[in-house]
């Protein structure tokens, strides 16, 4: 036990559709170990620990003693999964007298603008409308009471719901950002006569305006709040029982493993704190995986990256600028919309278990429905009845006939019978199908990359794709011709990317103050005041945390638009006391961020005014991040060639069938190192198909360096 308990390791554990990825950073030797364990979607938890052993024994650790453990970051899908597969069970929803109707009303937008419009369904509510209850009482949206709030009203409501055996429940009050007293009133009410309830009230999930986005936050906060809870408590219970000796107690001031959740802002919490703010975590995964490649492609001398996570069911595209993500407060979460600060990631339905299926008009598509980790694709020979992504890579010879290096066996005959049966249905030969299903999968995920920069005014070619995850380097090359990158840059160990980005995310939270006050009308002390206000609660927060005074980070900004306008710019606001020099530089920063984002800006028309909309405050908790070692190039290795470990068939052009394809295993490949293609590089948990007229060099961090060969 003295051996062990001197050693502080830190684990991040990502949890995907397929796999459950851990990499486990010793901080006193600076070591990092990466593995990966199949996922269990049963109950999550269990493949969870199933990593935490697995790692520990690959750290030499004995079974069960965690006693070395300094940390557990988690990066999970149960809150995402929740909402996307529309598993919410009954809510109750409580809001102002004479408001009853807000979520049947919403908002006039149409999904894809107004070419669907005719054939659009708005989708169901996620609030039946007979468990809406309206309670007496208003305020003004200066937060002054203009009627009080109706106790015996709030008091029979309460009762309605416990008699019914609703037992999660949502508050939306009007204008309840500005006050939230009468929302605290019925949340004391519910206390009193409904104590089994689960309530999330608006005030503290979104504390905003715009009631429509407000109760829909609100409401799915509550309804993932139950499910969430249980999860996290479940693997705090089972941390617990680890061995922690009377070292890393005090170090820690716990007799447990410290247990932080990713949120979608792209920081961590601790569980305990987490449960209370569930809807944070609905980006979770996602969110540490734009981290961990934001981080590396910045070391390796990048700083406009797109960032591609391919899984099992999905592939997630998001934008990092100098270093940082981009964030947003316009998600949508499936059908719901979601106002909480979280990385701007899309999601396109384009992960290795994506299902190849034939259309009622006999055209082959390609997801968004996927086979998941159970049954799988027709390769892992537990029962899948569709061809997959994945079959296609098989059959076509780009990927192995095993996965995590050997410990997964896959059945390469049973992928080219269904592959073969599909062609035969669309009267294709085998290899135009299997070439045509990675087409497709090809476009719909550089349409996503499309979505998140040509959208937001930014020209893709400017940038380095950065592709990550199982399945996210498959189909680089193809990527390459169909956006015109210049580059693409895959990390070591691809596959366990998000899981090394929990280990580098902050202690984080965010706190909002709906402020709307045009810009020459603006009060400095008002102001101030409540950004000194968010301060102090995120100062709070992260005391609770553990952090010092001395090591807490602040960032403040704001939300601004030009008056009449429906939507907001972020920018940031300097640090110490605002004077009218600081809040005019504000201005102009919006003002230079509107152009940039829609090409044009009103700086100097006088009669558009600058409003100002949301106070925001962030409160960080830095942590002490992993270091990405660098191997400096040899002169005899740069440009050096390295021999295969053998050679396959693949087929990376129907129209020029197979060809004899050298295979290389990756940590053979020295830092200076150059592959041309055709060639297949495989490392444990990832392959990269390097098509012909494609090079790859291995840069000084290790990482994949892949371009268009010169001609």
């Amino acid at each position: 036990m003295a051996e062990t308990s001197s050693r502080r390791i830190r684990v991040g554990i990502d949890t995907g559709g397929t796999f459950t990825d851990v990499v486990a950073f010793d901080e006193t030797s600076g070591e990092l170990i990466t593995t990966k364990t199949a996922s269990t979607p049963g109950n999550p938890a269990d493949g969870f620990m199933a990593g935490i052993e697995k790692v520990l024994g690959l750290l030499g650790l004995p079974a069960g003693d965690g006693s070395a453990l300094s940390a557990v970051s988690h990066g999970t899908t149960v809150a995402t999964n929740q909402l996307l597969e529309g598993k919410v069970d009954e809510l109750g929803f409580i809001t102002t007298e004479g408001y009853e109707a807000m979520l049947e009303i919403a908002r006039q937008s149409v999904p894809d603008g107004y070419g669907n419009s005719y054939f659009w369904v708005k989708p169901d509510r996620i609030v039946a409308r007979h468990l809406v209850k309206a309670v007496g009482g208003r305020l003004d949206f200066t937060g002054a009471e203009v009627r009080p709030f109706d106790e015996d009203g709030a008091r029979t409501v309460a009762r309605w719901f416990r008699d019914r055996g609703i037992d999660t429940i949502g508050i939306c009050f009007l204008h309840a950002y500005a006050n939230p007293d009468h929302e605290l009133r019925m949340r004391e009410v519910l206390r009193e006569e409904h104590p089994d309830a689960v309530v999330s009230i608006s005030s503290e999930v979104l504390r905003e305006y715009r009631e429509y986005e407000r109760a829909m936050t609100t409401l799915v906060d509550a309804a993932v709040k139950p499910r969430l809870s249980r999860y996290v408590n479940n693997i705090k219970d089972r941390l617990h029982a680890y061995a922690v000796d009377a070292t890393a107690a005090a170090a820690t001031g716990s007799d447990s493993v410290p247990f932080y959740v990713m949120k979608s802002n792209g920081g961590v919490l601790s569980a305990d704190e987490v449960v209370h703010q569930p809807i944070t975590t609905v980006l979770s995964g996602p969110a540490a995986g734009a981290l961990g490649a934001a981080l590396i492609a910045k070391v390796a001398g990048f700083d406009r990256v797109l960032t591609s996570d391919g899984g099992g069911t999905s592939t997630d595209v998001s934008v990092v600028i100098d270093g940082e993500p981009t964030l947003t407060t316009e998600g949508t979460v499936g059908a719901y919309p979601s106002k909480i600060p979280m990385i701007d990631v899309v999601t396109v339905g384009a992960g290795g278990g994506s299902i190849a299926w034939l259309s009622p008009e006999g055209t082959l598509k390609v997801g968004p429905h996927s086979a998941g980790a159970d049954p799988g694709p027709l390769c892992y020979g537990k029962g899948g009845k569709d061809v997959t992504i994945t079959d296609a890579h098989v059959f076509l010879g780009r990927i192995p006939p095993h996965l995590l290096g050997g410990e997964i066996p896959l059945d390469v005959e049973a992928a080219r019978n269904g592959v073969e049966t599909l062609a035969a249905e669309l009267g294709l030969t085998p290899e135009a199908c299997a070439t045509g299903i990675l087409e497709i999968s090809a476009w719909n995920q550089a349409n996503a990359l499309r979505q998140v920069t040509v959208k937001r005014g930014l020209d893709v070619r400017d940038f380095t794709l950065t592709t990550f995850g199982g399945s996210g380097s498959l189909l680089l090359c193809r990527l390459v011709d169909v956006l015109g990158l210049p580059t693409v840059l895959v990390p070591p160990n691809p596959g366990n990317v998000s899981a090394f980005g929990l280990l580098t995310v902050d202690v984080k939270n965010d706190y909002v103050q709906t402020a709307v006050s045009l810009h020459d009308e603006l009060d400095l002390g008002t102001v101030q005041a409540a950004y000194d206000t968010l301060a102090g609660q995120a100062r709070t927060a992260l005391a609770t945390e553990g952090f010092a005074d001395a090591d807490q980070v602040f960032l403040r900004t704001a939300d601004v638009r030009y008056f009449g306008q429906a939507f907001e710019v972020r920018v940031t606001v300097a640090d110490g006391v605002l004077d009218q020099a600081a809040l005019d530089e504000v201005a102009q920063r919006f003002h230079d961020e509107h152009r940039a984002l829609y090409g044009y800006d009103f700086a100097h028309d006088p009669s558009q005014q600058v409003e100002w909309v949301n106070l925001r405050v962030s409160g960080v908790g830095p942590i002490q991040r992993p270091e990405i070692t660098r191997h400096p190039v040899t002169g005899e290795a740069e440009g050096a060639s390295v021999e295969p470990r053998g050679t396959r068939q693949v087929c990376f052009d129907a129209a020029d069938g197979y060809l004899e394809t050298p295979v290389l295993w990756r940590p053979d490949l020295a830092p200076g190192t150059t592959v041309v293609g055709p060639a297949i590089i495989e490392e444990f948990g990832s392959t990269v198909p390097l098509h012909p007229g494609f090079t790859a060099r291995i840069d000084e961090y290790l990482n994949i360096i892949v371009t268009r060969s010169e001609a």
